[in-house]
């Protein structure tokens, strides 16, 4: 059984410690507020209301936040003081590769682990979520056991911020891929064909996606990008802003994203 202290028990949250309670680990979540600390006690685990606590008491610190900025709050050079040598942090939160080795370089003795994920609370429930995971090899092998309770596969794909590179890349062509549908619905209309009907005859065709199906899942390509702009948009904002840094752009890929996620 692993110590597993976790922030962030929201969407996503809630459910990998639903499956991390299920599959024996001890798991103990931050809850600031009364109001959280019920929801924590309600999927069976133990609420604290100090990260501090959860940190010292754990073999593995999940952080499943929304966005950099509070991944770096969270993984204060405090709270990573706190931590027993030899234990971990992963961070599935989407964000930049220079955040989570910058928390690295603060944290001697402690792993660190960017492991993005792809999917929603269904894919946690049924143990099929994909995990992009950056970091040490030893380190990797230590905490699969314990993803290994939502997460498959669990892909290791290089050194630290390496999980968060391929995720960048991954949703920057999945919001391309939402641009190339919608100029493949205007193209239908044009001949006559309503965007319902294209859309799931697509997903029957040599031009189908996963982005299709689930656009077509939605009936049409506004209702999804309104479903999910919030959550594309800030990681599109992120890998613009490292290409930036590399003195690059995005090329194609830029102009099909702006075609896809602003309707």
């Amino acid at each position: 059984m692993t110590r597993v202290g976790f922030v962030g028990a929201g969407r996503m949250g809630g459910p990998m410690i639903s499956r991390l309670l299920e599959s024996g680990h001890d798991v103990r979540a931050l809850g600031r507020t009364e109001e959280k600390r019920r929801t924590v006690k309600a999927l069976g685990a133990q609420a604290a209301a100090g990260i501090h606590d959860i940190a010292r008491d754990s073999d593995v610190l999940i952080v499943c936040v929304f966005a950099d900025e509070q991944v770096a709050q969270v993984c204060s050079p405090g709270v990573l003081a706190a931590m027993a040598p030899g234990s971990t942090v992963v961070v599935h939160t989407t964000g930049s590769p220079g955040t989570v080795q910058a928390i690295a370089a603060q944290s001697p003795g402690v792993d660190i682990l960017d492991a993005p994920v792809s999917g929603g609370p269904h894919d946690i429930a049924a143990g099929s979520l994909t995990l992009f995971v950056g970091g040490p090899d030893d380190a990797v092998a230590r905490v699969r056991p314990v993803l290994a309770a939502y997460g498959d596969p669990i892909l290791h794909v290089g050194p630290l911020g390496s999980g968060q590179a391929v995720k960048l890349t991954n949703n920057a062509l999945f919001a391309a891929q939402i641009g190339l549908l919608r100029e493949a619905v205007a193209l239908g209309e044009r001949l006559g064909v309503a965007e319902a009907q294209l859309l799931e005859a697509i997903t029957h065709g040599s031009g189908t996606s996963r982005v299709a199906g689930f656009v077509a899942a939605g009936g049409s390509v506004d209702s999804f990008v309104e479903r999910i702009g919030e959550f594309i948009g800030k990681d599109v904002d992120v890998v613009r802003k490292i290409a930036a840094e590399l003195g690059k752009t995005l090329g194609l890929l830029d102009d099909v994203i702006n075609a896809g996620i602003q309707p």
